[in-house]
């Protein structure tokens, strides 16, 4: 039996205090990770507590977390007047324990032994948020739901039979329900006329993109975006195998002569657009090029994906329905996002589209998610049925309505003539342009330093355009306050 003080703890336990992982689960994985090696045998007896706490340098309470925790994984037992001894079941002979954590670790190889497909495209331009405050290109504020009564429904629909029933299947019949209400909900919200057959539930809006270019797109296929478009997209269809055109963005929208120009020298597969609030500068696409867009689509025969992002969102009038609710000819595919307003978990995504594309965007949706949350979408149905989410929306659109205006109001008083921008009618951002000459890669580095990180997905500059989407969703008015003040600091600072 080793003695514990001739055993080099410190040789294989290292602490890192900036992990997201708590320290006493530190412990106790490079504890089980030693005695799964044969650094530390059956029968080994560990320190104590205060002993072990003593050499690592951190509170005792953490090393009774950890040493909790290996016997619950059944590495360790405590005996009475005895210790603490490890009883993995090896007899394996010992070995001589190498110098360092790192070298027994890195047994396992940091390089494939064999050559793979690594994209470029796919590389993420989302960084690391290290500060207290940030800007987001307009997200909700989950601070705002009602989590106890979500998590009431919740509770109260898995516990029902009939729901338990459904989780080993996931035929149509088992989301009926939650097709049929999520249908009454969008013709009712938009203005659409489907039926369960024209929709198809995701996980999330990037899905029902990934899952539309896989089925409408081939390689070399011709698309057209807008010149200020949603990196996330067009990266999806490049990574398809798409060749992206753009076409200019006004005051009113895409600029539809672009858009037929571009028709006119290539075939055109697809045009991907955000017309009720353009991503990323929040304009709204007219009636007039709505007609006119539809007109070219049918024209020139192709596809028009409208991703309504935050359509749940809007302040100052009704918005303007979809193009998809204006379409006779089967050419609009419509995705969007449902429950933008409640928590993560409870968020999904759809398409509508035509039966026999939906029909063919199933079988992609089966080979990456074909069990779905059968539980989730029937809460969902239950709230859109008894009017919860038409209630949790109507109270998150005062509080967002209360803070664009609180946004713009002090961004006219901290800016008055070094911006311009227009007040959205709807969505959690707004679109800033710079009327004094800054670099906002510069003015980004000086706000990190004043504790305020602008993402560089954020930041708009090159020899025609200086401007920002910067989000104000997810600040309360104490924290708009405060990360503008931050903002004018840097900006004076430059």
């Amino acid at each position: 039996m080793s003695s514990p003080t001739k055993i080099p703890f410190l040789s294989f336990i290292q602490i890192d205090k900036k992990s997201n992982t708590p320290l006493y689960m530190q412990i106790a994985n490079q504890f089980s990770n030693a005695i799964q090696r044969n650094y530390l045998l059956k029968g080994t007896k560990l320190p104590g507590t205060r002993k072990l706490s003593e050499l690592l340098q951190i509170n005792r309470n953490t090393v009774i977390a950890a040493y909790d925790e290996l016997q619950a994984q059944g590495w360790i037992e405590s005996k009475a007047n005895k210790g603490t001894f490890v009883i993995e079941k090896t007899k394996n002979t010992p070995v001589k324990l190498k110098n360092s954590f790192e070298q027994y670790s890195s047994i396992y190889p940091d390089k494939a032994g064999f050559a793979f497909k690594q994209s470029n495209i796919l590389d993420s331009p989302y960084e690391k948020i290290t500060t207290k405050y940030y800007f987001t290109d307009g997200t909700p504020d989950n601070r705002l739901v009602q989590i106890n009564q979500l998590s009431s429904f919740y509770s109260a629909s898995i516990k029902r039979k009939t729901n338990k029933k459904k989780l080993n299947n996931s035929s149509y019949e088992n989301n009926a329900f939650f097709l049929k209400n999520m249908a009454n909900y969008l013709n009712l919200s938009r203005g659409l006329q489907i039926n369960t057959q024209n929709i198809l539930i995701t996980n999330s809006s990037e899905m029902s993109l990934y899952i539309a270019a896989e089925t409408l797109l081939s390689k070399e296929d011709k698309i057209i975006v807008t010149d200020l478009s949603y990196f996330s997209s067009n990266m999806t269809f490049q990574n398809k195998g798409a060749k992206v055109l753009t076409a200019g963005v006004d005051e009113e929208g895409i600029i539809i002569q672009h858009v037929e120009n571009l028709c006119k020298k290539h075939k055109i597969r697809l045009l991907y657009i955000t017309p009720h609030h353009h991503y990323p500068t929040t304009v709204t696409l007219s009636p007039q090029r709505r007609v006119q867009l539809l007109h070219l689509a049918n024209k020139y025969g192709f596809v028009i994906l409208e991703d309504d992002y935050d359509y749940e969102f809007h302040y100052d009038k009704s918005p303007i329905v979809p193009l998809a609710s204006s379409d006779k000819n089967g050419m609009v595919v419509y995705t969007g996002s449902f429950g933008h307003s409640l928590i993560p978990g409870f968020k999904l995504g759809f398409i509508v589209a035509p039966k026999d594309v939906i029909h063919e965007m199933q079988k992609h949706l089966n080979v990456i998610n074909p069990q779905g949350d059968i539980l989730m979408q029937q809460v969902l149905a239950e709230l859109i049925e008894e009017g919860e989410i038409s209630r949790y929306l109507k109270k998150a659109t005062k509080v967002y309505q209360e803070r664009r205006n609180y946004f713009c109001k002090l961004l006219n008083e901290y800016f008055p003539d070094q911006i311009s921008f227009n007040k959205p009618s709807g969505g959690l951002a707004v679109w800033v342009n710079w009327n004094k000459e800054i670099n906002l890669y510069n003015l980004m580095k000086i706000a990190l330093n004043n504790n305020l990180s602008i993402p560089k997905t954020l930041l708009y500059q090159n020899k025609d355009i200086r401007a920002t989407r910067l989000g104000f969703g997810h600040l309360d008015k104490d924290e708009i306050e405060i990360v503008l003040s931050i903002l004018h600091h840097s900006v004076n600072q430059l």
